[in-house]
């Protein structure tokens, strides 16, 4: 039987300030029996849009970070009934409720929102009638008075972190192949995120290690680098932990915590790049060999994702560009970033 956790992720609270755990011990995790019939789904693009939406319900908000997080993050869950199919590294569009006046001065409906869905095809319940995203809630704070302005709020990401049980929501899609999983289920995977960038690496690692899809078979490895200010911003940490402890050899998972833990290897803040580029010979290594890097998260990740991957090369006597332009030619590159 699959634990608690995995089955009713709505069971997970934030475990403040929680330090670094030992290895895990290798423990059993059984798979869970989902719908087969949605393997033959294909890669399902605009199902529902802009002008005829899907309406879902919420079924539950959930707050994942802890209170010295640097931002909100909430997983919601919404009953779909299995009407607007997708598959893993996909997203849907959200309409939220409500007008707003164009330049030219005309009231019109807000514009969609797209966000990169956190389940997989068969939900967290398993059985493809549900769908998960997981939403920071998008504030603007002033840098000079350090104060919240609340006219600036994220419009939607604030609807849906307040959103109740019961409660509709407009969705379109699905879209997107940029961060679709190779066909070959041998390939290793790099996963690189920073706080709810981590949500299509979650739809990786259910598909890979706890559903039971008897001709899905992931024999790689998935490496998971996660960026984040405190502990309090590690996002489904508890879930990592399980699917780590059961596949010790097929999962890996590496975090940067910039604001507390070890500093950077010029004495600076730990940041994503910098766990990446500590591990490159093992990263350049798999990049060699076939592997596939992901990057998923805010846009001001990558300068400095490029400049390390930059300096490695330049360490290495490689030519960046022809290196760089290769991996995209082959396809293993892939970056969506907001």
């Amino acid at each position: 039987m699959v634990s608690s956790l995995l089955a009713y992720p709505d069971l997970q609270r934030p475990c403040p300030s929680k330090a670094a755990s030992a290895a895990p011990a290798k423990v059993d995790l059984q798979r869970v029996k989902v719908p087969l019939e949605l393997e033959e789904v294909g890669v399902p693009l605009n199902t529902y849009g802009g002008k005829d939406p899907l309406i879902a319900k919420v079924v539950s908000v959930k707050t994942l970070t802890g209170p010295r997080a640097s931002g909100e993050v909430c997983h919601i869950t919404l009953q779909t009934d299995g009407r607007i199919p997708f598959v893993e590294g996909q997203s849907y569009g959200i309409i939220p409720p409500g007008t707003t006046v164009n330049s030219k001065g005309k009231e019109v409906p807000h514009k969609t929102r797209l966000y990169t869905i956190a389940s997989t095809r068969y939900g967290d319940n398993f059985d493809g009638k549900t769908a998960s995203l997981c939403v920071r809630r998008a504030r603007y704070v002033d840098p000079e008075t350090q104060q919240e302005d609340p006219a600036k709020k994220g419009i939607c990401s604030t609807f849906l972190c307040d959103a109740k049980p019961g409660q509709e929501v407009m969705m379109t899609g699905p879209t997107g192949k940029i961060l679709l999983l190779p066909q070959d289920p041998s390939t290793n995977l790099i996963l690189v995120a920073t706080g709810s960038g981590i949500a299509p690496y979650r739809t990786f690692w259910r598909r890979f290690f706890i559903e039971d899809v008897p001709n899905y078979k992931f024999t790689g490895l998935a490496w998971l680098f996660m960026g984040a200010a405190h502990s309090d911003g590690k996002l489904y940490d508890d879930e990592i932990q399980e699917v780590l402890a059961a596949h010790p050899q097929q999962f890996r998972v590496d975090y940067a915590l910039s604001r507390e833990g070890p500093k950077n290897k010029r004495g600076g803040k730990l940041y994503i790049q910098d766990k990446v580029e500590e591990h490159a010979d093992e990263v350049f290594d798999l990049l060699d060999k076939g592997a596939h890097i992901y990057f998923c998260g805010l846009k001001g990740m990558m300068p400095g994702i490029f400049e390390m991957l930059k300096g490695v090369c330049a360490q290495k006597e490689l030519g960046y560009d022809t290196w760089y332009e290769g991996l995209k030619e082959r396809g293993q590159f892939h970056i969506e970033v907001y």
